[in-house]
This record gives C-alpha cells, structure tokens and sequence, in this order.
C-alpha cells in the first residue's frame, strides 16, 4: 500500500510539480524565536483560517437546503432547526466558526499592532490584512441579514440608513443595497449573493495576496527592546537573521496545528452546547421588531446610537466608522520605523487598552439598554395624569392603544418616555388627523426611524389613536389646521 501511494504521489507531482511548487513556501525560513515560546504570538493567522475553512464547508451544506426568497427564507430556516438530521448543528457550527473567526482576526491584528509588525517592510501586509477584517465583518453581517427575522430588518434599516446619508450618491446606493425602496425579496437575494459568492471571494483574493506577502516579506521576529526598525538597514538585517532561521515545518508549524485544533474544538463545544442563532421570530417587513439587536461585533455602535442624542446620527452611522477605517489602514504609514516592542511604545498599549476597554462597555451598553437611551422609556410609563383628566371617553381608548403598541418606546409625552422620536406632547397642534393617519399608517417617509403600523393597528384602533393624538395640544390651542406641516417636513 506504502509503494502504492508513492506511487501515485510521484505520478501526480510529476505533471503538477508540486514539490517544485509547494515545497519552498512549506519550507521558507523563519527567524529562530517565532520556534521558541514566543512563537505562541504568531498563531492567531492559522487559527483564522482554520475557522474560515470551517465556515466554507459548513456554509455549502446550508446552501444546500437554504431557500433565499422572502416566503420561504424563515421556514427553510426552521427546518434546519427541527427536522433536517443535524442541520442545527450545521447552522450552530457555522456561526460560532465565524464568531471565533472574528475574535481571532481581532487578536491578530491587535498582536500585530502591539509587535510593531507592520512597521516597513510590512506595510501592504498590514493594510491587506484590514481588508481581511473588513470583509469578515462583512460576512457576519450579510449572515444576520440572512436569517430572516426582526433583527435582519433592523441589519437592513442600518445598512440603508448608512447609505442613504451619503451625499449625492445616498438614493442610488440605496437601491443598490436593498434592489428597491423598501426592505423584501430584493435585499434578501442580494445580501444572499453577497454572503455566498462576492464577500467569500473577495476574502479568498486577499488571503492569497496576504499569504504572498507573508512568504515574501517573511514573518517578523518577537521584537526586543532596542531593537529599533530602520528601513535602510532592516532588509540586511533580516536577511542575516534568516541565516540562522529554521523552516517552518517545525516546531513553528506544530504550534499553529496545536492551536488551531484548540480552536476548532472550543467551537464544536460551543455549537453543540448553545446551539443555532436564531431565527427569533417571524419575518415582519411592517414592524422590524420591539426591541432588536444586531450581532455582537456590532454592538458597539447599537450602544453609541443609544447614548446619542438624534442629532449626532448622521455622523455616528456614516463618518465615524469611515473615520475608525481610515486610522486602520493609515498605521503603518504613520509609524513605519523605530522601536517594536511594546515596552518601549507606552502609547501603543494605552491606545489598545483605552480602546477595547471603550468597546467593551459601549457592547455592554448595546447589549443590556434598549433602543431608546432612556431606562424608563418603556410603555410602562403611565400617560400624564393632566392628559388623562381631560381626555374624552375615545381619546382615552387611543391613549391605550399608544401604550399597547409600545409607542413610548420612542416617543415623550411631557418630557418623560423615549427619545428616539419627537415629544408628541403638542402634535395635536402640528399635524391634521389626515396626516396623523398618514404618519402612523406609513411611518417615516423614505425608511427612517418610525416604522409603518398600518396592518398593525384596527380601523377602531386608529380612529381612537388619532383622537388622542389630536388631544395632545397646549390648552387652548386650536386642532392643527391646513397650513400644518405635512409628515415629510418632520423630523420623525
């Protein structure tokens, strides 16, 4: 059998040359240290990629019985869940595999940083490597989109809202998003080919191009204090402490293999354990849900928007996180040389601990505070006692319909309850029954915060509403006449 498969093996390489090939990038030499114990730094990569093999697999078999159209999305989902034999954890492994590949990316590149290793000649490493997150958060959010629930309409009312405020071009890059003005079939089937086909390429593209410059570059040595990086002198520096280098198949090797495996086994443990994400419920394009949440990488900015106040959104949704990107791929362009290790970079290891330290509080804060940044905004709070005295018998049935439909949630009455819409406390005054019926039948004009209750809500239900509504007025003040403004011209 020995003979056998030599054989084989020799007729293969013999018409594809893989040892001619191959053999050179198995064997490409490392500095000595990246073998020794400081070498456990180096294997977040390998320990990604593991994953991101995973999730390929595990992605295939789901495409398999995925059905990426609107009416069925969510059952194709449910029969994973319940009746496909192990499709639950099919779907359990591959998100945990993409969670785990998310937080082994962040590793890496924070090992990276604190190493100096994008200092020159690693640049193009470093900015390659970003593209690499960028495309792996890309993956987690197309992923959530798929499963077809509450959240997903959230996802997707985000992912619009960016594009959107983008001048000039906002409207054209909606339609491009969502394949229409509203949130249906069109956005599923092209946050599908997205997930499946252009995002997985894309990363594959550039994993090659990373692996290349990694092999071309070579891997940097554990930096030692003193040892600074002059782009002069590097490249004969290296050269020379690759003379007493060792090949990467080794010790170097079995320490990615020992850890990669680590991780693929805590992922299994995880997925068996925790079981599938999702879905939470049914999809529901009229009402995105009462309290969403997108995935946990993106946490972070759901508790910034909470915190903020309606005016800080434009530049918390599209300019800071372009801002976050920017500084990402500027590093290595503004600190290319010098000192690499982190005892002698203070600033370096502060700037890391400020910055997962704010991160992990504001993915706290998404994760435990509602939309609304007000604790007490819920529908529990009682409407005001003076608006109740003088309410009539029907206004009184609206005022139970705006606290069954959780409208406190983002609206105030009185300066108290939700800040996410304006304080209805004098709408009565600004709008015309017409276009409170307008403006709770379809929500904000062009997909904003308000989402449309119109099958949501009872004829009975509205008229009682809009009553209320249009009780809500200072005393004396007339019912909004002709001249209000029309819905659009709200801030909703």
């Amino acid at each position: 059998m020995t003979q056998w498969l030599r054989a084989v093996g020799n007729w293969l390489d013999a018409r594809l040359s893989l040892r001619a090939s191959l053999g050179p990038l198995m064997s490409h030499p490392v500095p000595k240290a990246v073998a020794g114990p400081k070498g456990w730094f180096y294997v977040f990569g390998s320990a990604s990629m593991t994953l991101l093999l995973i999730q390929i697999i595990t992605g295939i078999g789901l495409a398999l019985v995925y059905v990426p159209t609107a009416d069925k999305a969510y059952e194709s989902l449910l029969f994973l869940n319940y009746e496909q034999p192990l499709g639950w954890f099919l779907r359990s492994l591959h998100y945990y595999a993409g969670s785990g590949m998310v937080v082994l990316v962040l590793a890496h590149m924070t090992q990276v940083f604190l190493h100096g290793a994008y200092k020159y000649p690693r640049e193009l490493t470093w900015v390659v490597g970003v593209f690499l997150f960028l495309f792996t958060l890309g993956m987690f959010f197309s992923g959530q989109i798929l499963r077809w629930d509450p959240d997903a309409y959230w996802g997707l009312a985000v992912g619009g809202s960016m594009a959107g405020r983008v001048p000039v071009l906002g409207p054209w890059l909606v339609e491009l998003l969502l394949g229409g003005p509203v949130i249906g079939g069109a956005a599923l089937s092209r946050f599908f080919a997205l997930h499946v086909f252009v995002i997985p390429a894309l990363l594959l593209i550039f994993l090659a191009i990373h692996l290349w410059l990694v092999i071309n570059k070579g891997v940097s040595a554990p930096p030692v204090p003193g040892a600074t990086v002059n782009p002069k002198t590097y490249d004969a520096e290296y050269h020379q402490e690759l003379k007493t280098g060792v090949p990467f198949v080794g010790e170097a090797m079995r320490k990615d293999i020992f850890f990669s495996a680590l991780a693929v086994i805590v992922v299994v443990v995880l997925a068996a354990v925790l079981g599938p994400k999702g879905p939470t419920a049914p999809p529901d394009p009229i009402l995105g849900g009462a309290n969403p949440r997108p995935e946990w990488p993106f946490l972070w900015l759901f508790g910034l928007l909470s915190l903020s106040p309606p005016g800080a959104e434009t530049f918390i949704i599209l300019v800071f996180p372009i801002i976050l990107i920017l500084v990402l791929f500027l590093v290595p362009f503004l600190s290319n040389r010098g000192e690499r290790a982190p005892s002698r970079r203070p600033i370096a290891v502060l700037a890391v601990v400020v910055i997962y330290t704010v991160f992990t509080a504001l993915t706290y804060q998404g994760a435990t505070s509602p939309w609304s940044p007000q604790m007490s905004a819920w529908s529990g709070e009682p409407v005001p006692e003076d608006i109740v005295r003088r309410s009539t018998p029907r206004a009184l049935q609206g005022a139970v319909v705006f606290q069954n439909k959780d409208c406190r949630n983002c609206h105030a009455l009185e300066g108290r309850g939700g800040q996410r819409g304006p304080d209805l406390t004098g709408v009565g005054a600004r709008l015309t029954s017409a276009q409170l019926i307008e403006q709770v039948s379809n929500g904000t004009p062009g997909g904003g915060n308000m989402p449309a209750y119109g099958k949501q809500i009872s004829p009975h239900e509205m008229t009682a509403l809009v009553d209320f509504l249009e009780s809500l007025r200072p005393p004396g003040r007339p019912k909004a006449g002709a001249a209000a403004l029309m819905p659009g011209k709200q801030q909703r």
